[in-house]
């Protein structure tokens, strides 16, 4: 990119991260490597902490973000290792999405989920409430927090978290131990803005995790293999990685501006209206533009599964001008594009995150959100 053009995209989000100290903790993950990445777009002096690459492939190595940012490893759960990194990194903005974030790993290791789930975002706010110098705070939770009873309106913040499996408690542990923090600790004048962030089905390029719909296709395609689905009539609203991420990057920013009224608070971000598809249509889509490949219908014997699970992100809308900008089928490109220019190994693949990224945001732009301005 030229000087203005790279001018331009870093003044969108109100232009707050371009030259800030961020810290991504959990940057080796799907979703933290897309917001690792988007940051450095931003000129923002990133930092990160993770334990493992969650994967191979990873998104993390694809996009070498080794050597673009400071990276360091280290468990969530280890308070003290974490504290040096906070000392070290002195961040101004934290963002937390360090997880055991698949389902079926919390049945089989649910000790492991609640350490690192509601243990591990414990450590992070210690740290945060002891750290000097940080301006703004937002912690990652999952649309898992909320009690299911499959209703169809979308769930609001203010409905009762809950979960009958170690994975969605776990989360909605995590939010109820924001807000004993909150309420503790950072609700007084002068305190440093935070608040949760919750969304869920999220795909988009670059995701290897198991147990993912998206990725297990993509692995048996890749091999000429038949994708085996577990659940084809299972319903999800569908949502591509840069949706909730510009939500999260705006929360951000908006705590820096006007954190006094959105501190404490809590904030879905789900996709457009109407994008609800059950997970054979999503399948068939995919295909469509991946081109060739076969998938069949294995009932799995296997833990109870929500069938539907969908966020009002209303008041994100309200509050904070936020709105998701893809249909599903935008969604279902930008996620196929990416891993077919993966899988054809000519690509660089940094090249191809960023200039889906400049889509998304001419797409913002296009329906002229406040977060895309620029």
């Amino acid at each position: 990119m030229g000087r203005l053009e790279v001018k331009r995209f870093q003044n969108i989000f109100n232009g707050v991260y371009a030259g800030k100290r961020v810290l991504v903790i959990g940057d080796t993950g799907f979703k933290g490597s897309w917001l690792s990445f988007w940051l450095k777009e931003l000129g923002a002096r990133v930092s990160g902490y993770s334990a493992y690459f969650p994967s191979e492939p990873c998104l993390f190595n694809t996009l070498n973000l080794k050597g673009s940012i400071d990276y360091h490893v280290g468990d969530v759960r280890d308070l003290q290792k974490l504290e040096k990194i906070f000392k070290k990194a002195r961040p101004q903005i934290v963002f937390h999405l360090a997880a055991q974030s698949i389902v079926r790993t919390a049945y089989q290791d649910p000790k492991r989920t609640f350490d690192t789930n509601l243990g591990g975002t414990v450590n992070v706010l210690e740290c945060i409430r002891k750290a000097s110098g940080i301006e703004a705070a937002v912690i990652i939770t999952s649309d898992k927090c909320y009690e299911n009873f499959g209703i169809k309106r979308g769930y609001h913040e203010n409905d009762r978290l809950g979960g009958e499996d170690p994975y969605s408690a776990s989360k909605a542990c995590a939010e109820i131990a924001f807000k004993a923090y909150f309420k503790s600790f950072f609700s007084q004048p002068g305190a440093l803005p935070l608040a949760t962030a919750r969304a869920g089905n999220v795909i988009g390029g670059g995701d290897w995790a198991a147990y993912r719909i998206v990725p297990d296709c993509v692995r048996a395609w890749s091999l000429g293999e038949a994708a085996i689905i577990r659940n084809p009539k299972a319903t999800r609203p569908w949502q591509h990685v840069l949706e909730p991420l510009s939500g999260y990057l705006w929360l951000g920013a908006c705590l820096l501006k006007q954190g006094k009224k959105l501190t404490g608070e809590s904030f879905n971000f789900g996709p457009r209206p109407r994008t609800e598809r059950n997970v054979g249509e999503l399948v068939e889509l995919f295909l469509s533009i991946w081109g060739k490949g076969q998938w069949k219908y294995v009932r799995i014997k296997e833990k109870k599964e929500a069938m539907l699970l969908k966020l009002s992100p209303a008041k994100a809308r309200k509050i904070l001008s936020w709105q998701a900008n893809l249909s599903f089928k935008e969604t279902i490109c930008f996620t196929a594009e990416w891993y077919k220019a993966y899988y054809q190994k000519t690509n660089d693949m940094g090249h191809v995150t960023r200039s889906q990224i400049k889509e998304y945001i001419k797409k913002a732009q296009a329906q002229k959100l406040d977060w895309a301005k620029g």
